[in-house]
């Protein structure tokens, strides 16, 4: 089969895998069982040529994986609960989501992560406005500072939560699934353990570059702007942001060899350390069949790179 791409996300006890015509999500049941729902997916670029074109490509790709990311989620909460917490569920009228209420979860995922991470630091930063002066580089240059804090306190806060350390261990596991498979080697255990659990092209470092961009973004936005006005760019400002930071992240994964791109993305490897654990060795198995089963629904189709 030709060597195609492949990236994908940790979820509740397993892990979901895209290739670009194909989704592929695998769960292990609290019986041990593996349970695996497979999509054929047809990539927007197909049906939109202008999403191939650079930046636009990384603001769709952004949406698109919080939309399938969503509902790996979901499907893995449910497969992930016993039967009879499943039937608990049914009789207070709970499951898997409807359209409406997985579009409702989307917004507030989306309205939550705006709101930490870019309207609370420019309040922060706005209240700072007597100490800083109004010069915009240093207004801009402070608001970017509090934006990265409050992110690595995000990341930090979650990783020391019980439930998220074993998605943490999925986690490790997709990134070494798939730096086996780059690796052109037999998709097994014993091959897959050996690889590094730490991704040039992982979603963790995404968002750190979306972060670091961002202070270069918001800069061009004048100083002179209401506080409304500042906040409102914030929102309107981050499909742009979302595709520089995207650029960014394919051209550094393909130059990862260089050493001036080897200083570059050191920051976001070290900052994996905290998003990813070692998994065991049940946890590798489910990995291997997310991205088998990825891989066999693709049925050979390439096409640029994907988010880990």
């Amino acid at each position: 089969m030709e060597k195609i791409n492949v990236g994908g996300q940790a979820v509740i006890e397993g892990v979901m895998m895209r290739a670009p015509r194909s989704v592929a999500i695998a769960v292990r049941r609290p019986n041990g069982e593996i349970v695996v729902k497979r999509e054929l997916v047809v990539p927007l670029s197909e049906r939109y040529p202008v999403v191939k074109l650079p930046i636009v490509r990384g603001a769709v790709a952004l949406f698109s994986s919080l939309v399938i990311g969503i509902k790996a989620l979901n499907f893995s909460a449910n497969e992930s609960m016993s039967e009879e917490e499943k039937e608990g569920d049914k009789d207070k009228g709970k499951g898997e989501l409807s359209s409406w209420a997985m579009a409702g979860t989307m917004t507030v995922a989306f309205g939550f992560g705006i709101c930490l991470f870019f309207l609370f630091p420019l309040y922060l930063t706005k209240l700072m406005t007597p100490y800083i002066g109004t010069n915009n580089i240093v207004f801009n240059l402070v608001d970017g500072v509090i934006r990265v804090i409050v992110f690595l306190l995000y990341i930090w806060g979650i990783s020391r939560m019980g439930d998220i350390q074993r998605v943490f261990q999925y986690h490790g596991a997709e990134h070494k699934s798939i730096f086996a498979f780059e690796a052109g080697e037999e998709l097994k255990v014993e091959n897959v353990r050996r690889h590094s659990r730490l991704h040039p092209r992982c979603g963790t470092s995404f968002l750190l570059i979306v972060m670091l961009v961002s202070i270069a973004v918001f800069s061009l936005v004048p100083k002179l702007w209401p506080f409304y006005l500042k906040a409102g760019s914030r929102v309107v400002l981050l499909p742009l942001i979302a595709g520089i930071s995207y650029e960014f992240l394919k051209w550094s994964a393909k130059n990862d060899g260089h050493p001036l791109v080897k200083l570059i993305i050191a920051p976001g490897l070290a900052l994996q350390r905290l998003t990813t654990r070692e998994p065991d060795d049940q946890q590798l198995e489910v990995a291997i069949r997310s991205i088998n089963e990825a891989l066999e629904v693709n049925a050979g189709y390439s096409d640029d790179r994907l988010v880990v």
